[in-house]
């Protein structure tokens, strides 16, 4: 019997996403993602809130535009899988983390409107020199936001960095 692990959540980012690039030159994009739960206290009658805070990590394409597209308090849709992964530090600690491995991400139109800009990716044809252009989907930042920094932010030292 196979395990489906499949997550999908709505939040807002907790921080600007954090473009990389491995050794290999593939991107990978790193930011957090406020998820809130609000509900009535039965007993009480009092409004209660709950908020879990999640990583999330995305690869190639997705995480080039996630970088360009999103900001700090932009709310998301995160479609992906839960990945654990392990390390050590420079002082032998272990340390391990669950994080959400991103394979879609969309803007929450509930609150907000966004402008969809196609991107144009090569189709396989191109290899031999022909240049076919093909679209692909993408949402931007409203103009006046800054791209996300290239580099690996503070906070992070205890964390493999690949």
């Amino acid at each position: 019997m196979a395990q489906d692990n499949t997550v999908s959540i709505v939040g807002n980012l907790t921080r600007e996403p954090e473009l990389r690039f491995t050794p290999t030159g593939q991107a990978t994009a790193t930011f957090g993602i406020a998820v809130n739960r609000n509900w009535t206290d039965r007993q009480s009658q009092e409004r209660r809130e709950s908020t879990s805070f999640f990583d999330v990590v995305c690869w190639g394409t997705l995480a080039e535009n996630a970088a360009t597209s999103l900001s700090r308090g932009t709310r998301v849709i995160v479609t992906g899988r839960l990945d654990q992964r392990s390390w050590e530090t420079q002082e032998g600690d272990k340390r391990s983390k669950v994080e959400i491995t991103a394979d879609e991400i969309a803007p929450s139109l509930r609150w907000a409107t966004v402008h969809v800009t196609r991107n144009e990716r090569r189709s396989p044809e191109s290899v031999n020199g022909d240049s076919h252009a093909v679209p692909e989907p993408a949402f931007q930042r409203p103009a006046g936001d800054s791209s996300a920094a290239a580099s690996y932010s503070a906070g992070h030292e205890d964390e493999e960095p690949f």
